[in-house]
């Protein structure tokens, strides 16, 4: 790969020539050609990738209203997380089909020059917003004249065919199976693959269409994120599996939770042997940047950045930085003290209509915060908590043992901290409790919970719960711990 000057410019980069082997290189017959496919193969499997649009310009807007000069100042943004990969998704409806405008590919050369610039490879995905299956030769057309300037450009990692194919559709299976085998020929030397979101859906398109390795989009349970996972290994074994896209909007979650939902997903991929998981997305979208053609797209959308609009990082960025790196999660990701600002922590209530916990500096063991609850109401379906998940995957034979000090004022009821288990379909396996805080007047005391993951478990909550207590109590430094 040739490297480039950092520190250059949007229009400096956009003028130097790509990087091809000449044509005359094909001489190099197939058992140097499979070397070179398995070792891009090997970098596919450990690329630190990230998904990405700009944060004003989404889908096809990326390239309609394509501005080199912020494309580079997110690369940057990206290669200073510690990204060495980047995906492009690159639509026939905006190039032109079947025969791309010049216009376009020229805007994809200068993007793959800019994502090099910044020591990054770039992952192309094809045929976007499309359902033209019966098309064969028109697809063909396409697919070859968009990959022709890379059959053998080293800055382009991988070539996914599509993205989230439907495996259950007929028409696109039977139109993958042909174009498969064109983009391969097309480029010899890089991987080929297609992305589904569902670990059946992949059981399904590896029956029918063959790959050179499998790519899960991850937007299920993270707290099951190891189970899933290998579910999804499972479904495609032998052939290797990376997750292409994994991530959590900060308008259905606060942003503390999106940070561990990515923890969470690193780690159970770390544990299950994956290297490769690529966060969507980089940015988060002004408002209007997702067009209104092509597949419509909910609010939550908007908001899976690992940036904010304002250019600002999210907690997310700082987890996935770490996991990139290979070093400790920020300390306060699990906010196990109550000390983080709003939003920014991943707790969440349980039976609110029981009882809400609250943050409150009135009361702390230590720091500034602590959480109460006070007045609250017991049924049948349980008593309220407070509740979080840990970052640490569930396995079986684990042992866990969680804590926290409480205190209380004319408390009554039951006030403990509880572990409570959950198997890959997230039904509840049952739990353990602490002993209760005593009633009436307290000082801080240590409540604590020992307990093994059971047979099926997949996921664990943490759940600080007071229920059927007229009064009221404090709830302070939690920790976790298993072996």
């Amino acid at each position: 790969m040739r490297k480039f000057a950092r520190g250059m410019t949007a229009a400096m980069i956009a003028a130097l020539p790509l990087v091809t082997v000449p044509a005359s290189a094909t001489a190099a017959g197939t058992a140097a050609t499979a070397t070179t496919l398995s070792g891009r193969l090997a970098a596919v499997k450990t690329a630190k990738q990230i998904n990405y649009y700009p944060s004003a310009a989404g889908w096809s807007r990326m390239w309609t209203d394509f501005d080199a000069d912020t494309i580079n100042a997110d690369l940057a943004k990206a290669a200073a997380l510690g990204a060495d990969s980047v995906r492009a998704i690159v639509f026939p409806s905006v190039f032109g089909y079947p025969t791309p405008k010049a216009e376009y590919t020229a805007k994809l050369a200068q993007f793959v020059s800019l994502a090099a610039a910044h020591d990054m490879t770039v992952k192309l995905t094809l045929f976007d917003w499309w359902d033209g299956y019966t098309d064969i030769t028109g697809s063909t057309t396409w697919a070859n004249a968009i990959l022709a300037p890379y059959r053998y450009d080293t800055r382009v990692i991988a070539i996914g065919l599509q993205n989230e194919l439907e495996p259950t559709n007929a028409a696109a299976i039977a139109w993958a199976k042909k174009l498969v085998p064109v983009v391969r020929a097309a480029a010899p030397e890089i991987p080929v693959t297609i992305s589904v979101n569902e670990a059946s859906d992949l059981a399904k398109l590896k029956a029918a269409v063959p790959v050179d390795y499998y790519d899960y989009h991850f937007y299920g349970n993270s707290e099951a994120a190891l189970a899933e996972i290998r579910l999804a290994q499972a479904a495609v074994a032998p052939a290797p599996l990376v997750i292409g896209e994994a991530g959590a909007s900060t308008v259905t979650n606060t942003e503390g939770e999106q940070a561990a939902y990515l923890a969470r997903v690193f780690e159970a991929a770390k544990v299950a042997g994956i290297r490769a998981v690529a966060p969507w997305t980089l940015n988060d979208f002004a408002t209007g940047a997702i067009p209104s053609s092509g597949v419509a797209q909910s609010a939550a959308q908007y908001k899976f950045g690992l940036y904010r609009t304002d250019g600002t990082a999210k907690p997310a960025a700082g987890v996935v930085q770490a996991a990139w790196a290979g070093t400790a999660y920020p300390s306060s990701l699990l906010d196990l003290g109550f000390e983080n600002a709003s939003g920014q922590s991943p707790w969440s209530p349980y039976l609110p209509e029981l009882g809400v916990a609250t943050k409150t500096t009135a009361v702390a063991r230590s720091g500034k915060w602590s959480v109460t609850m006070k007045n609250t109401g017991k049924t049948s379906a349980g008593s309220p908590s407070y509740r979080v998940a840990p970052i640490v995957p569930v396995q079986a034979g684990q042992k866990w043992h969680a804590e926290v000090w409480a205190r209380g004022n004319a408390a009554t009821g039951a006030t403990q901290i509880a572990l409570s288990w959950f198997d890959v379909n997230n039904k509840w396996l049952g739990g353990a409790s602490s002993a209760s805080l005593p009633a009436g007047t307290t000082g801080w005391t240590k409540l604590s919970v020992d307990q093994a993951a059971p047979a099926g478990a997949a996921s664990l909550q943490i759940h600080l719960k007071s229920g059927a207590n007229t009064g009221t109590v404090w709830f302070d430094d939690v920790a976790l711990t298993v072996s």
